[in-house]
């Protein structure tokens, strides 16, 4: 028999599931708020893999995955450990809210500190309780700020570990992205864990693809570590990601109205027009906005008021015609979501 798994005073059992809450901080309203945590501990070894979401409150998508994810009965015969984390700033989450009461972005604020902000609090709880006691991890995030990510993987491909992984998951695309400071994922790597980070969708919207992507991600993840029994071959060759080395967005050269030509996921030449900026008030000529690069639009914003400077289409440069083309098509038909 495994010995027991350890969360915060919680223990469970080998052949367990608890969801222990893990307290952060009261409100000034005195109402306890705290952080769920979801284990399942296996009754053979294994790894143990953490699967988080909404660090930014109003990313939502990953919250109905690991929702999806725990109500699988497949879990119950697992090799190792499932730390599940579906809501890791609940106090952002009941506020619709990326930040923390304190304005403060949980992930600027890693590994955290306990004598810090309430961002840093909760960062140090989270280190401290769940990474510290992993040895893989996936951080699930979506768009912000009235934007919306075609279903990607956002990692450091240095290490070979993670780009298994990362190639495993099987999202459209995998982009090769620098360690940001003070994120979970720099706090993560500094302590030679593997993780991917999976952006699908916009906040505060379900987004049906990037929901379906992101579940059998993980689930892919989990049987590429040996947590779960591999499915068996099937008849059609799995997608291979596209894996993209450089990214560029473009941004408004004037203030006005939006108008789309391109969206997220349509293939874009060098010199293509993927919008327009008009005047409200019909006084100006349109003003082309030009793709700079031939790539697939991986993100765009859906808000049609902008100002000049404001970032409206992220571009993966993709210089290839058939691997542009076969992304297309995949996409299209919707072979990254079977």
């Amino acid at each position: 028999m495994r010995p027991p798994f350890i969360v915060g005073e919680t223990t469970i059992q080998a052949g367990q599931r608890k969801t222990v809450d893990l307290a952060i901080a009261q409100l000034y309203s005195r109402t306890p708020m705290g952080m769920p945590v979801h284990v399942i501990h296996g009754k053979k070894e294994g790894p143990t893999l953490f699967v988080s979401a909404a660090i930014h409150g109003d990313e939502i998508n990953g919250v109905e995955i690991i929702r999806r994810l725990l109500g699988l009965k497949l879990l119950n015969a697992i090799h190792g450990t499932l730390i599940a984390i579906p809501i890791v700033n609940i106090y952002g989450f009941i506020n619709c809210s990326r930040y923390l009461p304190d304005r403060r972005d949980l992930n600027r604020s890693f590994p955290g500190n306990h004598k810090g902000s309430l961002a840093s609090h909760l960062a140090r709880v989270f280190m401290e309780e769940v990474v510290s006691k992993s040895t893989h991890g996936i951080d699930l995030h979506s768009g912000s700020n009235h934007r919306i990510n075609l279903p990607q993987i956002r990692v450091s491909l240095d290490c070979p570990e993670t780009e298994r992984l990362a190639k495993a998951f099987g999202a459209p695309v995998i982009i090769n992205s620098r360690l940001r400071d003070s994120s979970l994922r720099e706090a993560v790597v500094d302590m030679g864990i593997p993780m991917l980070l999976y952006e699908g969708g916009e906040a505060l919207r379900f987004n049906e693809p990037a929901i379906r992507v992101g579940l059998k991600g993980v689930l892919a993840v989990m049987r590429e570590i040996g947590m779960l029994k591999n499915r068996r071959p099937r008849k059609k060759a799995p997608i291979k990601p596209v894996i993209v080395t450089s990214t560029s967005w473009i941004r408004a050269s004037k203030s006005g109205i939006l108008q789309h030509i391109a969206q997220t996921g349509n293939s874009v030449a060098k010199g293509d027009i993927v919008a327009y900026i008009v005047d409200p008030f019909g006084d100006d000529e349109k003003e082309k906005i030009i793709s700079p690069l031939n790539g697939m639009v991986i993100g765009n914003l859906n808000l049609p008021l902008v100002h000049k400077g404001d970032a409206l289409f992220h571009i993966a440069s993709i210089d290839n015609q058939e691997t542009l083309d076969g992304l297309s098509e995949s996409l299209q038909d919707g072979d990254f979501i079977r």
